[in-house]
């Protein structure tokens, strides 16, 4: 059998292009290609305003029950039934109906780029409103991101409800906090795949708070992307070589200046 030396060598540099690519970006990006993003939010039906406008008045009611007993549920997700929500059963179960059909709005169209740099630092370059995402880079030998505020380690791997406001998706992140006397600031990242395997995710946030709890800073990022071919940026096609340059419209009597026509 013939082999031939130009095709192994392309194969033999595109599965080490693989092997280099770090875990927790495989199957999400390739290295250098360009990925269409959006930036959005996980909106109801506007039908489940009113009833949230219940919740909102039984709550202010009694404030000390309502933290309380919202504090002992998952964040993001539904409140369990009870009566001082200020729902009825029934009306607590089309709650739940109108919730499951809740949609991922866009709001910014981003572009995002996986890169390598020095050594086994890799950074997610993003454009827009998804720039805050750039600052971070990636170190592959220690599973850090490394950010202005310091470094953010691994913590246990994402895997919320799929009732939560973003859905069914799972995913390592990564953790900053620091104390200081002034402030308090906290980092997150987080990074996966949605369980259908069509989207990927990106969630970004940053807190700072004064030490009396005031809000400093409070800025957070949630990007989605479609995986795989479906989500590369095509490049725009090449000039072929040899056409002839395109030529200027001909002037007609539509677009020729009017001279002025001098008065009698």
């Amino acid at each position: 059998m013939k082999f031939h030396a130009p095709l192994i060598a392309i194969s033999f540099l595109a599965s080490l292009s693989a092997a280099e690519l770090p875990k927790v970006f495989a199957g999400l990006f390739e290295p250098d290609i360009p990925v269409k993003g959006q930036i959005g939010m996980v909106i109801p039906p506007p039908e489940i305003d009113k009833l949230t406008a219940k919740v909102e008045a039984a709550a202010r009611k009694d404030i000390k029950w309502f933290r309380e007993f919202s504090s002992n549920a998952p964040p993001g997700v539904p409140l369990p039934y009870d009566e001082r929500l200020g729902l009825t059963k029934e009306e607590h179960a089309e709650y739940l109906a109108l919730w499951a059909k809740r949609e991922f709005k866009a709001k910014d169209d981003v572009m995002l780029l996986l890169r390598k740099s020095a050594g086994d630092i890799w950074s997610i370059t993003s454009t827009g409103n998804a720039s805050p995402i750039s600052t971070l880079r990636y170190d592959a030998g220690n599973d850090t991101f490394i950010s202005p505020n310091g470094t953010l380690k691994r913590i246990e791997d994402i895997k919320p409800d799929p009732s939560s406001i973003l859905g069914e998706w799972s995913g390592p992140q990564w953790k900053f906090e620091e104390e200081s006397e002034l402030d308090k600031t906290k980092e997150n990242f987080a990074i996966g795949c949605y369980a259908d395997n069509k989207f990927g995710i990106i969630v970004y946030r940053v807190q700072v708070l004064s030490t009396e709890g005031t809000r400093l800073l409070d800025k957070s990022v949630v990007v989605r992307f479609a995986l795989g071919k479906a989500g590369h940026i095509k490049p725009p096609p090449a000039p072929v070589k040899g056409a002839p340059p395109k030529a200027a419209p001909a002037k007609t009597e539509s677009n020729k200046t009017a001279k002025p026509v001098p008065k009698k």
